[in-house]
């Protein structure tokens, strides 16, 4: 079953339903995607009017990097909730004997390492959209500055719903190392996504008046 692929309705209905999966993980790769389409948009419309000429390599690049981010975030929606049942099964591993211990605990790390790092893809995933949003503020048809706007909020939910997700599977993780760098990692892209997002919310909220 493809989440990614379900009429909307029925990936609503599932991440609804009273199981863990689809969760929040996958939801904040449903907002990143749902955000690069938003830029696709923009970026398509302001290529369609002549008006905007002078802007249209700005948006041919910003097209293509959304329309390529939104594929991945869906793609990263089933790998999220793969990720999770990853963990769950090895929980579910026998540890009747020592011997069945240690492949237990071992499986238990490799699939918590495997959960951590598919919502650090998202994370990275969103990252460059950030930046396509205020070229978009700055030069695409401003009669779409609302649905630029729209995609901030999504980029912003994606981006700190992943590094929850991230952070959550980091903390039952015993690799020092690993746990280092994947919190690096977090903190960098997550604070340069939030301080971007306030200032370009500031823009839009002005401009609106």
């Amino acid at each position: 079953m493809s989440f990614g692929n379900m009429p909307l309705n029925q990936f609503l209905e599932a991440l609804g339903a009273d199981t863990a999966a689809p969760g929040g993980g996958s939801a904040a790769a449903m907002a990143g995607a749902m955000a690069a389409s938003l830029c696709s948009m923009v970026a398509g419309i302001t290529l369609s009017s002549e008006k905007y000429k002078g802007a249209w390599d700005d948006m041919r690049n910003i097209h293509e990097i959304s329309t390529a981010a939104a594929k991945q975030l869906t793609e990263l929606i089933d790998r999220d909730t793969a990720a999770y049942m990853e963990v769950m099964a090895a929980y579910k591993l026998p540890r009747a004997t020592e011997e069945e211990k240690k492949r237990r605990s071992a499986a238990i790390q490799e699939a918590l390492k495997r959960a951590a790092s598919v919502p650090l893809e998202t994370l990275k995933a969103v990252r460059p959209l950030i930046e396509s949003a205020r070229k978009l503020i700055d030069k695409a048809n401003p009669n779409c500055l609302t649905d630029t706007g729209v995609a901030v909020l999504l980029i912003t939910a994606a981006a700190k719903g992943a590094a929850y997700n991230v952070r959550v599977n980091l903390s039952s993780i015993s690799d020092e190392v690993f746990c280092k760098k994947c919190s690096r990692e977090v903190d960098e892209i997550l604070g340069c996504i939030e301080k971007e997002s306030l200032d370009l919310q500031a823009i839009i909220d002005t401009r609106l008046g």
